[in-house]
């Protein structure tokens, strides 16, 4: 079983053979938790896939907003990406340090909310980039501006209202993409949060589960799609993508999207706000 929607991943060899087209743009989204004691932007300028410009999932953000790296307003993620050189007409490929384990789904996700389809993640990585041997360098690009007309789909988007709403009307399925200790509240939060556990009536599939620890690339189709449905996950219906951060649910969104789930919505403040928010309830175990 093929990929419904395989537009979403672009091959390591398929950017290499594409590096130099003028029309493909090239993102190094990495990011790392703050226990990680690693700087994104540090490995970033040390070395990165020739080319590549830095997106910096906490300063293209809502930095009015007291949680972690939140939706910026469309005129500041137009304005920032336009600088990048990212615009209308460019295919962009975005990759991170961690194959699909920090920002690269992230940005995938974003770049969708405001508008931009033609927008994929390097299978693998670039942990797959380097283990093949491929080019890196160290060098600043000089990107020129480019028009970015953003064109806003709040669909894709959930906020702390939709979410608590949703645990009357049950319209939306929650799948939560944290490991599945930290979803039974038996393991620590990250973030500070007066609250552990997870929603009531969520689902868990830990993104990890999605992705072939070896190569660091996304699990065939057949695989994804059990993993969903072993879950619990009804592919008739609508769902939601929750997790610590707002980051590795996206994993999960890039994974149902190239089974065919075009429409799936992420709840940007996931359990940073959840866990924190007076009027959220939680279930333990």
């Amino acid at each position: 079983m093929t990929y419904p929607n395989p537009d979403a991943l672009v091959s390591t060899e398929w950017l290499a053979a594409h590096l130099s087209a003028p029309d493909v743009r090239v993102v190094d989204a990495s990011w790392f938790m703050p226990a990680a004691g690693r700087n994104g932007r540090e490995e970033y300028e040390s070395a990165h896939i020739p080319g590549a410009v830095f997106f910096d999932v906490d300063e293209i953000a809502d930095t009015n907003n007291p949680l972690p790296h939140m939706l910026p307003p469309p005129e500041k993620f137009a304005s920032k990406v336009r600088r990048l050189g990212l615009g209308n007409g460019n295919k962009v490929v975005v990759y991170d340090s961690q194959g699909f384990a920090t920002a690269a789904a992230r940005v995938w996700w974003m770049f969708r909310v405001f508008g931009h389809r033609d927008v994929a993640v390097l299978d693998g990585g670039l942990p797959k980039w380097i283990a093949e041997r491929r080019p890196l360098e160290d060098l600043p690009p000089m990107p020129r501006d480019r028009h970015f007309l953003p064109q806003v789909n709040a669909t894709l988007v959930r906020g702390f209202a939709d979410v608590k709403a949703n645990l009357e009307s049950k319209r939306e399925q929650v799948v939560d993409a944290r490991a599945a200790a930290r979803f039974a509240g038996t393991a620590p939060e990250p973030w500070p949060v007066k609250h552990v556990g997870h929603m009531p009536g969520a689902l868990n599939v830990p993104f990890a589960d999605l992705i072939d620890a070896a190569t660091h690339t996304m699990k065939p189709a057949a695989e994804l799609r059990a993993r969903f449905e072993a879950a619990g996950l009804d592919f008739s219906r609508p769902v939601v993508a929750s997790c610590g951060s707002g980051i590795t649910a996206c994993v999960l969104a890039l994974a149902l999207y190239l089974l065919g789930r075009e429409d799936v919505a992420v709840y940007d403040g996931s359990w940073a706000e959840w866990g924190n928010h007076p009027e959220a309830v939680a279930v333990v175990g």
